[in-house]
């Protein structure tokens, strides 16, 4: 996706470096050949997985030549034999090893939604600059391990793998496949090219076979539902010929919705605990997963985000005098839980600041219910096998000083949580499903409880007491730094239509419509006009085209309302919770708008919500 040139700084943070890279002068073309052979020549005595920086540096090299041959045939004469097998309606397609952006281009045009994985610095720039379309996504990524575009979270409809499986060793295959797995929906079908022949000087190859790549695909919950004859080249490389193979993931890819289901349904229970666990769990896959950091078999969890979101929970049944498990008394109930109940349970969230006693109290309350979790539920919540499916590792933090900021660093200073990678995919994804098995699940246990302590209860009121509360939907803040600009003489336009906006003609909008995810970061509320908010874009999800064309209003926006120190903070803190953004080093407005893309990209696929292309109704 072409993008402007970057705007003033949000919070803390740089600009980021312009794509791509300065191509050499004054080398002949002798030299310049030489020096691609060198680079090749490192990429094979380097044996590391997947696409190999030293190989991606031997594309970057020739960029320009490359990509102009790849352009020099159209999708449909490379991909013939491949073109059966898409499916029917456009949905979402990765495209991995991008390249010149042919394919990226092919699927854009057709309707699809793309995400272009390409390790080569500038091969990706000449590519963004032949292929500008909003539809497109482009990542600095790289197999076997895709660790940017997993971080995204989406469930993809198709992925593209053209001219890439020979370029990955062997031993890097089977974990590049786990990870294709992983990130296909149910039915979803993956397409993969396989390269015959002698490789190129310049470019480090293994040999490629489809026997070899069904048996791995079978390990790993892949069906290869075909294969065609091998073919000259369409580029007339000499002696090359191609295959093109088919897998498809018939399940869900890792058997993790039949062990939720048991675990939630047949598991043996002696408390609410288990459940209360795997709901906070499927709580911050959904609203938070950008806290979650991933290791090679799961993630880790902050235990302290873990034990905050606990106490959210059991906030409101506590408070509704709502037995939990049989007897009295709960095992992270004292004083410090008490001294919360002022607190309402919703401002229990990631980036929230307490001060004061509140501070010291919910600090020993954390503490409290993450030691709770480690030595209950995260021990005894298991497989089939009584395998402990979780591993807390409960630690002591440092007492807190005046201020108790809830940020990564604090919540981790509690220990963390390992959840394995396949369950907590599965929640990231079909939360919507999973929840409200737990909550009747909740609510039967509730109602027993009840019932043995002679006070029955209604299961409307164990369900209302469940219900997830969200922070109110309070826009004030924003709209007050919106009418200041306005009052200094500052121009405040609808990010939408460019328009002027004055005091009475001034909504802050939800770029991501509350109604199909409330959220109100920062990040999140823009400035717009009436007519925009309350009647065109209303209850929709703002298209990719639409966005983009909003891409230098917004950043404009978050540049002028977000100066002063304190909203930088806030602003930067509630982005790297909710957005797939990185914790580590500076942070861009660019990069923001981008993680904003996927999150839009994301709640598109969740919801399946009509999408808004920036018109408004006669």
């Amino acid at each position: 996706m072409a993008h402007p040139p970057p705007t003033a700084l949000v919070r803390g943070i740089r600009a980021p470096r312009a794509p791509g890279c300065k191509r050499r002068r004054g080398l002949d073309s002798a030299a310049r050949a030489g020096m691609m052979m060198r680079a090749a020549c490192r990429a094979r005595a380097s044996h590391g997985a997947g696409m190999q920086p030293d190989s991606a540096a031997a594309y970057d090299h020739a960029a320009p030549a490359l990509a102009d041959r790849y352009e020099s045939v159209g999708f449909e004469a490379v991909h013939a034999d491949a073109l059966a097998w898409l499916p029917a309606r456009p949905g979402l397609v990765l495209d991995i090893g991008a390249g010149s952006g042919r394919d990226a281009a092919w699927f854009a045009a057709g309707g699809w939604e793309v995400v272009a994985a390409e390790p080569a610095a500038a091969l990706r720039a000449d590519a963004q600059r032949r292929h500008p379309s909003p539809r497109i996504r482009w990542l600095d990524d790289r197999l076997p391990g895709l660790a940017r575009v997993r971080r995204l979270g989406l469930a993809f409809d198709l992925l593209w793998l053209s001219a890439i499986w020979q370029h990955l060793p062997p031993e890097a295959r089977p974990a590049a496949l786990r990870g294709l797995a992983l990130l296909l929906r149910p039915g979803g079908r993956a397409v993969i090219t396989l390269r015959h022949g002698p490789a190129p000087a310049d470019r480090p190859m293994w040999p490629v076979d489809a026997a070899g790549l069904a048996r791995l695909a079978l390990d790993h919950g892949l069906a290869l539902r075909a294969v065609t004859p091998p073919r000259p080249s369409a580029l007339g490389a000499a002696g090359v010929t191609w295959q093109t193979a088919l897998l498809e993931l018939p399940d869900d890819g890792g058997a993790a919705l039949p062990l939720l289901r048991g675990v939630i349904l047949r598991q043996e229970k002696s408390a609410t605990y288990k459940l209360a666990l795997l709901r906070c769990v499927l709580r911050i896959a959904d609203g938070a997963p950008n806290l979650a950091e991933e290791t090679a078999d799961g993630v880790l969890l902050p235990l302290g985000l873990v034990a905050l979101t606990w106490l959210r929970l059991f906030k409101p049944l506590l408070a509704a005098r709502l037995p939990q498990r049989p007897g009295e008394g709960m095992g992270f109930v004292g004083d410090a839980f008490a001294a919360l109940a002022p607190v309402p349970a919703p401002s229990l969230r990631p980036g929230a600041e307490f001060t004061g006693d509140v501070a010291l109290a919910l600090h020993r309350a954390i503490a409290d219910a993450a030691r709770l979790i480690e030595a209950m539920p995260a021990r005894h919540l298991t497989d089939a096998a009584d395998r402990p499916l979780f591993g807390a590792d409960c630690r002591r933090p440092p007492r807190p000083g005046a201020l108790l900021r809830l940020d990564r660093t604090t919540l981790r200073g509690f220990g963390t949580l390992h959840v394995p990678l396949p369950l907590w995919q599965a929640l990231r994804r079909m939360a919507a499903w999973v929840e409200p098995m737990l909550v009747a699940e909740w609510v039967r246990l509730t109602q027993g409880y009840a019932a043995r302590a002679g006070r029955p209860v209604t299961a409307e009121a164990v369900q209302a007491a469940l219900h997830w509360q969200e922070p109110g939907r309070d826009a004030a803040l924003v709209r007050s730094l919106a009418a200041a600009r306005l009052r200094a003489g500052d121009a405040v336009p609808c990010v939408w239509t460019g328009a002027p906006l004055g005091p009475r003609g001034l909504d802050i909008d939800h770029c991501l419509p509350w109604a199909a995810w409330p959220c109100g970061d920062l990040w999140n509320l823009l400035p717009a006009a009436p007519a925009v908010n309350r009647a065109g874009k209303r209850g929709r999800i703002v298209s990719a085209g639409a966005l983009a064309a909003a891409r230098p209003r917004i950043l404009a926006w978050w540049d002028m309302a977000y100066a002063a120190p304190s909203l930088r903070a806030r602003f930067a803190e509630e982005a790297r919770a909710a957005l797939p953004l990185p914790w580590d080093g500076a942070l861009s407005a660019e990069e923001v708008f981008d993680a904003l893309d996927f999150r839009r990209l994301r709640l598109r696929q969740d919801t399946q919500l009509p999408e808004w292309d920036g018109g408004t109704p006669p």
